[in-house]
């Protein structure tokens, strides 16, 4: 069986496919799966053993650009796909599987599309509260209960690609690493605030300990923050990789981490597929639909009335949902980790 996924487009999202890729397996062990998605997204693939070809989604988000979806779904049409299954809700992520003909076209209703999917499911959100939940029961016939169990996405490091990653940026591990993303690409209204996490950066390295802090460059403006509200002594063993890796060499930098702390974001849901011990700092989101999928996790949320809100920005203007996150409260949850 060969199928095509029309993967998401955020970091987060693509891990948490992983579970819906390991389900079809499960179901089909020798299914050939390959995924349509942004180019950024091979290197995330490359660390699931269960795709076999990544393919490049040209075409940006928001773009309709339907003569480039027919001329691309015409290349995609000689793969004789079995099935597509389409992850996003928006009607452009139908288009292709439809012009390339795909026989069996699955997904969630949405946007008017149910004419482009001939096998178009209607969400029952009480059902499926989890996105993961939703994304896995798109590889069973329509009204299958789930497993008892789902599985989790477990990403795969080969050390042929960590050691000289390592040697390269004259990192090493002998040192406990508490690794910092202090970013969210979603807005600000999910990011705690620098000096947060400048805190536990320093209580960290009272314990002869190291930090790495990780995220794209537009993460370096909070790195910055951190590193410098700590004194000198302590800043030269928090070392800022902002920026100065790609998507996965982070990934293989972060199955280095003794421990994790992060706001929910994408690097979030790595550090979770990577079974690493982390502390999660939700802020305008929920971890009731899109939790990490870890064992070894620690929840920090002040739970405030006026939260989630699933803004970008604060509405109210305040933020207090973070900004009134002592670090002491995170401190303790990450000694919770040790707990067995």
């Amino acid at each position: 069986m060969k199928i095509l996924i029309v993967g998401p487009s955020w970091v987060g999202d693509m891990v948490m496919a992983q579970s819906l890729f390991i389900s079809l397996k499960q179901i089909v062990p020798d299914a050939e799966i390959h995924v349509l998605a942004p180019g950024w997204c091979k290197a995330l693939l490359d660390h699931m053993p269960q795709i076999s070809r990544a393919i490049e989604m040209t075409i940006g988000h928001g773009e309709l650009a339907l003569g480039r979806r027919r001329v691309l779904a015409s290349s995609l049409k000689q793969e004789n796909y079995d099935q597509a299954i389409v992850l996003p809700n928006s009607f452009k992520s139908a288009l292709i599987p439809w012009f390339a003909g795909i026989p069996v076209r699955t997904g969630w209703r949405g946007e008017a599309r149910s004419w482009l999917l001939n096998d178009c499911r209607v969400l029952d959100k009480q059902a499926y509260p989890l996105m993961v939940e939703r994304f896995i029961a798109l590889a069973y016939p329509d009204g299958t209960a789930l497993p008892s169990e789902l599985p989790r996405p477990e990403l795969e490091v080969r050390a042929d690609s960590l050691v000289p990653l390592l040697k390269k940026l004259t990192l090493d591990t002998q040192k406990p690493v508490l690794i910092l993303c202090p970013g969210a690409e979603f807005g600000e209204a999910k990011k705690w605030p620098a000096s947060g996490y400048a805190a536990v950066a320093s209580h960290w390295l009272s314990q002869a300990g190291q930090v790495w802090i990780m995220g794209s460059a537009n993460d370096s403006k909070d790195a910055g923050k951190i590193i410098s509200a700590l004194p000198e002594a302590d800043s030269e063993r928090c070392i800022d990789l902002t920026g100065k890796t790609t998507l996965g060499e982070a990934i293989d930098l972060m199955s280095c981490a003794t421990r994790v702390i992060s706001n929910d974001s994408g690097l979030m849901h790595i550090a979770a597929a990577l079974k690493r011990p982390q502390v999660v700092i939700y802020g305008s989101t929920s971890p009731t639909f899109t939790p990490p999928l870890a064992d070894k996790v620690q929840i920090v949320s002040l739970e405030l009335e006026c939260s989630p809100c699933f803004k970008r920005v604060c509405p109210l203007g305040h933020t207090n949902c973070l900004k009134l996150l002592e670090p002491d409260q995170v401190i303790r949850s990450l000694h919770e980790l040790d707990s067995p």
